[in-house]
C-alpha cells in the first residue's frame, strides 16, 4: 500500500546539480501506522485503516479510544481507509514510511483546497465585468440570468455567486524530487492544494504520462 498521509509544511527550492532551481513543496510524509485491518470474509472488502499525526489524548473521544487501544497504537488525530488487494500481508500496529517511495518517480497529491468564502461570479468563475462608464450599474453584477416567457426561470447549475474553494483537489504526475527518510519528508515539484499544516495524501501516480 503506497499511500501515504502527510502534513504540507510549505514551500521552498532546491537546486540540482546543473544548477537549475526547482520550486518544491515540503510534506511531512508518515510514519503512519496501521489501526485495522479489513477482509473479504469479515467485511466483505480488503482494506487497511491508517492513522496519522500527534494529538492530545483529552480530544479523542471514549469510542476512538477504545478503538486505538484495541490496535495497540497510540492516539492520533486522523484515520483513513485504503483499499488493498490482500489485507492479510499486514499487521495491526504496522508502520508505514516514507521509504516505500523512490525518487524520480510521479505521484499524485490529493488536499483540500483554501477557502476563500462567498466570492462574486468574476473571481468564482472568470466572468467579464460590465462596461465602467458614467451611469453603469452592472460593473462586476451577473447580468441577465434567464430568458422572459421562455424558459422564465433559472436553470439548474448556472454559474453565479457562492462558495469558492475549500474543496478536494488532486494535483496529477507531479515530481517526486527528493526523500529524506530520516527525517520523513517528501518534496515534490510544485504546488499542492491546502495551507500549511493542511492533511494531505501522496500515492504513485495512477494515470502516468511518459
Amino acid at each position: 500500500m503506497k499511500t501515504l498521509l502527510g502534513k504540507k509544511i510549505g514551500m521552498t527550492q532546491i537546486f540540482t546539480e546543473e544548477g537549475v532551481v526547482i520550486p518544491v513543496t515540503v510534506i511531512e510524509a508518515g510514519p503512519e501506522v496501521v489501526t485495522q485491518i479489513k477482509t473479504v470474509e469479515k467485511d466483505g472488502y480488503s482494506a487497511v485503516q491508517v492513522a496519522f499525526g500527534e494529538t492530545k489524548p483529552h480530544r479523542v473521544n471514549k469510542p476512538m479510544t477504545g478503538h486505538f487501544e484495541k490496535a495497540g497504537v497510540e492516539i492520533k488525530k486522523h484515520l483513513m481507509e485504503f483499499r488493498v488487494e490482500e489485507g492479510e500481508a499486514y499487521e495491526l500496529g504496522q508502520e508505514i514510511t516514507v521509504s516505500d517511495f523512490e525518487e524520480g518517480i510521479k505521484v499524485d497529491v490529493t488536499g483540500v483546497s483554501k477557502g476563500k468564502g462567498t466570492q462574486g461570479n468574476i473571481k468564482r468563475h472568470g466572468h467579464r465585468r460590465g462596461p465602467t462608464s458614467h451611469g453603469s450599474k452592472h460593473k462586476r453584477l451577473p447580468g441577465a440570468l434567464a430568458g422572459a416567457s421562455y424558459p422564465g426561470r433559472v436553470f439548474k447549475g448556472n454559474k453565479g455567486p457562492g462558495r469558492m474553494g475549500r474543496e478536494t483537489v488532486t494535483v496529477q504526475n507531479i515530481d517526486l524530487v527528493k526523500v529524506i527518510a530520516d527525517r520523513n519528508l517528501l518534496l515534490v515539484k510544485g504546488a499542492v492544494p491546502g495551507g500549511k499544516g493542511s492533511l494531505v495524501k501522496v500515492r504513485p501516480a495512477i494515470k502516468v504520462q511518459k
